[in-house]
């Protein structure tokens, strides 16, 4: 029998399994063509999890309205709801944008403008192209942390309920998915002529793997539906977003045929490891 203590251990264990994936950011030496596929791959377990949120939100928020017009729920918390999912998806969205165009602007140091990047400065291109790539592997991180915080609730309340089998099962196959997540984040850095540093590694690992941890522990003490929309939408607003800038980015680096087979990949990756949960019958 599987106490409190090993179910928060196991826990953390599912999230912290996303550094199996980061390794990848180190590679060096790898042909753009590589570099291109890399990125696709991660662009393609984006996706699945673009596919993955949205459609646990919107069943959560379809029930609820189903509930109010046949009378099991009330019609205001079908409105708050649906309210909290489209909120969550501009919480993700926007808030990156902000984010991008705020915050994390002002680390860029001013001699890498664009007046001297087009200059033909292959240094400050080097350095720009450093900054926006780690800027991006920390906004997927961000967006798989809000992710994987829902997934996290979902250990939690399979423990509460006394469903130990279940939450076990989702433990496995979180930790499984995460390792696949950890990719994501490395995708951006795979670019980089000198690898990332490891206490950036740590960070995004922390940022992207952390919250499933957490979710685990609140999940276990405290659940709201309304809570747990929320997070679903918000990671599903800004893993849009952060995907949408990978492509643009992966369109200039190789061939569309490369980027197409690389998010074909990353797509089968993601609903293979999305599969041991489904076998188990979670």
């Amino acid at each position: 029998m599987i106490d409190y203590t090993q179910i928060l251990i196991l826990g953390a264990i599912a999230g912290f399994t996303i550094f199996l994936g980061l390794p990848l950011a180190i590679l060096q030496n790898v042909s753009l063509r590589t570099k291109g596929f890399l990125n696709a791959f991660a662009i393609g377990i984006l996706v699945f999890l673009i596919i993955d949120v949205f459609s646990q939100s919107w069943e959560a928020a379809e029930t609820a309205a189903k509930d109010a017009v046949s009378g099991k729920g009330t019609l205001g918390d079908a409105t708050i709801d649906l309210l909290v999912l489209f909120g969550g998806v501009a919480i993700g969205l926007l808030g990156l944008v902000l984010y991008e165009s705020g915050i994390m602007r002002r680390s860029v140091p001013n001699i890498l403008s664009l007046k001297n990047i087009q200059a033909g400065d292959d240094h400050l291109k080097q350095l720009f192209h450093k900054e926006s790539a780690y800027k991006l592997a920390m906004m997927i991180a961000i967006g798989i942390g809000a992710h994987n915080f829902s997934e996290g609730l979902a250990i939690g309340q399979s423990y509460v309920a006394g469903e130990i089998g279940l939450a076990v099962l989702l433990i496995i196959g979180f930790g499984a998915h995460n390792t696949t997540e950890g990719f994501g984040i490395a995708g951006p850095l795979t670019n980089l002529i000198k690898k990332p540093s490891m206490r950036f590694l740590l960070t995004a690992g922390l940022v992207g793997g952390g919250p499933t941890f957490l979710g685990t522990v609140l999940g276990s003490l405290w659940y709201s539906p309304v809570l747990y929309i929320l997070f679903l939408s918000v990671a599903g607003g800004a893993l849009i977003y952060v995907s949408m800038l990978m492509y643009n980015a992966g369109r200039k680096q190789t061939t569309n045929t490369v980027l197409m087979v690389g998010i074909l990949f990353g797509l089968v990756a993601g609903f293979g490891t999305d599969l041991i949960v489904s076998l188990g019958g979670a």
